[in-house]
């Protein structure tokens, strides 16, 4: 059994933030975002059109050379399926499958990158019962996979709003 997830509230919050920053500048075509005094420009974020096009990404993020040498569950293999009526991206660790919801409200919210490098992030769990599911681990383990695939710009937005919101990395 693993720990109560004392954090999952603050960390989903913290992702609405950020995905909110990344749609209006989407929605505007201002990609420059102002962050505690910096001018920070936001990088493109990839969306998909279908479950197997977020399969290809999460395929091609997992055979990442760096990926591969610093998580060992990157090797396993992982399926993604389609999640009908849901609200929530949620990766089922039994199976290792990513399950997404295709459209909620006429929208494909959770076919970004975002989201999808979240539940790769569970996925890369070494030993997903010892931790709370977003710990701080969890959180560093996110923030490296942000870092690397979409950016540093990304990563800083991600993590300046983490710790605004009270979660801890480490």
């Amino acid at each position: 059994m693993s720990p109560r997830d004392t954090q999952r509230a603050r960390v989903y919050d913290a992702e609405g933030l950020v995905r909110r920053i990344f749609d209006r500048a989407d929605e505007s075509g201002v990609r420059t975002v102002e962050l505690h005094g910096s001018q920070i420009t936001l990088p493109i974020e990839r969306r998909f059109a279908s479950v197997e096009s977020v399969q290809n990404y999460a395929d091609r993020v997992l055979a990442l050379n760096w990926v591969r040498a610093r998580w060992d569950r990157a090797t396993a293999p992982l399926t993604v399926r389609s999640r009908a009526g849901a609200a929530a991206a949620h990766y089922e660790s039994e199976r290792a499958v990513l399950a997404v919801p295709l459209h909620t409200r006429g929208t494909a919210w959770a076919l970004r990158e975002l989201v999808i490098l979240h539940e790769l992030a569970h996925h890369l769990e070494p030993h997903p019962t010892d931790l709370a599911p977003h710990g701080p681990e969890f959180c560093t383990r996110y923030l490296d996979l942000v870092d690397g695939v979409i950016g540093p710009e990304a990563a800083l937005v991600l993590r300046t709003t983490l710790l605004g919101c009270g979660v801890r990395c480490g």
